[in-house]
């Protein structure tokens, strides 16, 4: 993640695509519901969209065809629900692949599933999770942010195990190949973007707290 330009087969690359549109067509559909009953909360959708942006154009070289970074969609999924955060996602990585080629439109698809679907379904119900076992509030935070980072990256190494299977051991041996480089450099960078995002809710916290409230952020006083 990102998965550069042209380095999927077109079959994968189109696959990849079909499967996020429900997701996005979803998500627009709770965006849309959101912002006319609350359009307060257009300023924390933008804080959302900037923080997504900004992370996950950070990135550092990790292996032929792609690198790591932090992905930033973790904040957003707790606040307005997983599903929210995949047209916000296509927005974000359309943006990259446009002016920073950093990504790629035929790849569009398969970095949208694995930084804007699956990551942010990991994060949410991950919090969910720690807040309904009583965990501290931060402590729900981290956890959620900083795994669902990594499941982003899980998820990329499949695609990629996926598309290309190692000649002798196949998928599985192509999976751990990938899973390895990755692990490299997003475990540092999953537990980093973990700690920034609990920074962030915490100023939310102190002076936004009415607008957490009426998000029915599970727990935002504990």
């Amino acid at each position: 993640m990102h998965i550069m330009e042209g380095f999927l087969p077109v079959t994968h690359a189109i696959g990849w695509g079909v499967a996020c549109l429900p997701f996005i067509a979803h998500g627009v559909k709770t965006l849309n519901r959101q912002v006319k009953e609350r359009p307060e909360q257009r300023m924390l959708l933008g804080v959302s969209a900037a923080f997504t942006f900004v992370l996950s154009a950070l990135k550092m070289p990790s292996l032929t065809g792609s690198c790591s970074h932090p992905t930033g969609t973790g904040l957003g999924a707790i606040l307005f629900g997983p599903t929210a955060m995949a047209p916000i996602g296509v927005v974000v990585l359309l943006f990259q692949a446009l002016l920073l080629a950093h990504g790629g439109l035929t790849t569009l698809g398969a970095n949208v599933f694995s930084m804007a679907i699956v990551g942010p379904i990991a994060a949410w119900l991950i919090f969910r999770g720690g807040r309904a076992l009583r965990l501290p509030f931060g402590v729900s935070v981290f956890l959620a942010a900083s795994l669902g980072d990594l499941l982003t990256y899980v998820t990329t190494s499949v695609q990629l195990a996926m598309a290309f299977p190692d000649p002798l051991g196949g998928f599985k041996a192509s999976l751990l190949k990938f899973l390895g480089v990755f692990a490299l450099t997003q475990i540092p960078l999953a537990i980093s973007e973990g700690l920034l995002t609990v920074i962030i809710f915490n100023a939310l916290r102190r002076f936004n707290p009415k607008e957490l409230q009426e998000l029915d952020i599970k727990g935002v006083q504990g």
